[in-house]
């Protein structure tokens, strides 16, 4: 278990200043928003300036209802507008302690991403990665440092949720895992520390009982209404599986489902049919405005 301790009497942690974010999408913009009121320089990374320009204002506006929830103050808040920046080249992370990698969760684009990021990164900088179910390991060979290499899964959304999972891979370092334990502390957030097992700790539970929510519903054994229901109103849970499945993303979750079935050789493990045709058909919650729950009106509707 982590013991809680004084994140400014940790000399390694307090050598991190400027954060480089790889992806500018909801993970992305979350952690760029969280290291900056902490009071870190963070830069994202982005193929485009339209997405780039959608984080700012995703940001800007998720830091104004802090202002008016009187979680932050109005100069506060501006003052860590500031320290974010955007680029559309890897050359801008040249002064970064620090890289997350925070794109999406496939291994072979993680891994072609590495061979652009690491030659503009300093030779003493850290890179991590945001990925919820690949293995650390496995992915620290694709870099030039893996000591230095390590996962640090935030949990989304980002600025709201108090959990980042760490998972130091078989080469970490002593000197890694010290930095980014007590950078955890830092930003405000609470680390637990995962074996390298596929999907750690949080989704090899979380997304094995949303598959089996989906199986439930696949079976005709209850509706979207009712499953959801009967785990938030009989388990206590704040959101359904199903309501929880299209706020992280169908696509997410099956290639979560997926890990975990390559990597433990299990049946249990295996995606329930209709999950992958839901992701087949783009139907991907949230984010596509179908999933589960259909979202172009004003009230969320059952699709099924």
């Amino acid at each position: 278990m982590t013991e809680i301790q004084d994140p400014g009497a940790t000399p390694e942690a307090m050598s991190v200043n400027a954060v480089g974010v790889i992806g500018a999408g909801q993970m992305g913009s979350g952690i760029a928003h969280v290291a900056a009121t902490t009071g870190l320089s963070a830069v994202m990374i982005d193929v485009g300036q339209e997405q780039l320009d959608r984080a700012r204002a995703s940001i800007a506006k998720n830091m104004e209802r802090q202002v008016r929830r009187e979680r932050m103050s109005e100069d506060d808040m501006n003052a860590a507008l500031e320290r974010i920046s955007g680029s559309l080249e890897f050359e801008a992370l040249a002064d970064c302690d620090l890289v997350i990698e925070a794109v999406t969760e496939n291994e072979t684009v993680k891994r072609g991403l590495y061979d652009r990021i690491l030659p503009a990164m300093r030779a003493d900088a850290i890179l991590a990665s945001n990925t919820s179910s690949i293995s650390i390991t496995r992915l620290a060979t694709a870099t030039d440092r893996p000591h230095r290499f390590m996962g640090m899964h935030f949990m989304n959304p980002v600025p709201v949720m108090q959990l980042v999972e760490l998972i130091p891979g078989l080469a970490t370092d002593d000197h890694t895992r010290a930095v980014i334990e007590g950078l955890t502390w830092r930003l405000g957030k609470t680390p637990v520390t995962s074996e390298d097992f596929p999907a750690f700790i949080v989704n090899r539970i979380l997304v094995p009982m949303i598959n089996e929510a989906v199986y439930t519903l696949y079976e005709g054994i209850g509706s979207v209404r009712d499953i959801d229901a009967a785990m938030r109103l009989g388990a206590n849970h704040p959101m359904g599986p199903l309501e929880l499945a299209d706020f992280v993303g169908l696509d997410t979750c099956l290639a979560v489902m997926q890990v975990v079935h390559d990597g433990m050789a299990d049946t249990k493990y295996r995606p329930c049919p209709l999950l992958v045709k839901y992701v087949e058909a783009g139907w991907l919650g949230r984010k596509s405005g179908k999933g589960f729950y259909d979202y172009s009106g004003d009230t969320p509707e059952p699709t099924r």
